[in-house]
């Protein structure tokens, strides 16, 4: 059982578990003192501990063992631009996204999306999907956890970009990928339901974004990161 905790993780120590995470191991799990977990930092650090003590209302305290190699993150970095969505799509595609290796999101508004998120409930999504990331680190095996970083307009995303790959999925005037040695980082821009502009696909293309096309069939917002990011880290990375 792997449990994110976002402190030091020195060897001998013992630190109380997080509030979610001492749930989800004493009541959820039902897991008893002297009983292994494993502990990662999300900065990519990983060890062996044990449970030294559940108190009656559910507090966990866990002894630090020893370090444990991590799992090495893949040799492309990818930073996804994902067009915000509704319900429970974000999560969804965020969840996918961590399990393939991306290195971070940044949810976009853009022409054709209809969500738009204002102060307090901007921030709320923004923790839930950083919790989902997190979660999705613990299943995965991963001991770095990606950067959600705050929704932004699309064009403040775009002139930020420098990844030696960038791509925009498209499914008109696209093509394949280009051909290029591995590029070590990437950007992957995936637009809403109702797609991208040609504007905005214009405004891509003037920050050095490629049209790739995925096939002949459109995909949602949810399954086209799926896809890109599975033939990027076959081609590039570590599938």
């Amino acid at each position: 059982m792997r449990i994110y905790v976002p402190h030091t993780l020195k060897p001998g120590a013992t630190i109380r578990l997080p509030d979610a995470a001492a749930h989800h191991v004493a009541r959820v799990m039902r897991r008893r003192e002297g009983d292994p977990l494993a502990l990662f930092d999300g900065k990519g650090n990983e060890v062996s501990a044990h449970i030294a003590a559940i108190s009656k209302r559910g507090d966990v305290q866990v002894t630090v063992e020893a370090r444990q190699p991590a799992l090495a993150e893949s040799g492309l970095a990818v930073h996804l631009g994902l067009a915000v969505g509704k319900g429970d799509r974000m999560d969804f595609a965020i969840q996918k996204a961590v399990e393939l290796g991306v290195a971070a999101v940044t949810p976009l508004y853009t022409h054709h999306g209809d969500v738009r998120l204002k102060s307090e409930r901007a921030q709320k999504k923004r923790d839930h999907w950083q919790a989902v990331a997190v979660n999705a680190c613990e299943q995965c095996r991963r001991a770095t956890v990606p950067a959600i970083y705050p929704a932004i307009a699309l064009d403040e995303w775009l002139a930020a970009r420098d990844e030696a790959l960038r791509l925009v999925l498209h499914p008109y005037d696209a093509g394949p990928l280009p051909d290029t040695d591995s590029p070590g980082s990437a950007a992957l821009l995936v637009g809403p339901e109702g797609g991208l502009s040609d504007d905005e696909v214009a405004r891509a293309h003037a920050h050095g974004f490629h049209s790739w096309i995925l096939g002949p069939r459109i995909l949602r917002m949810e399954t086209a990161p799926i896809v890109a990011l599975s033939l990027l880290q076959a081609r590039y990375g570590d599938l």
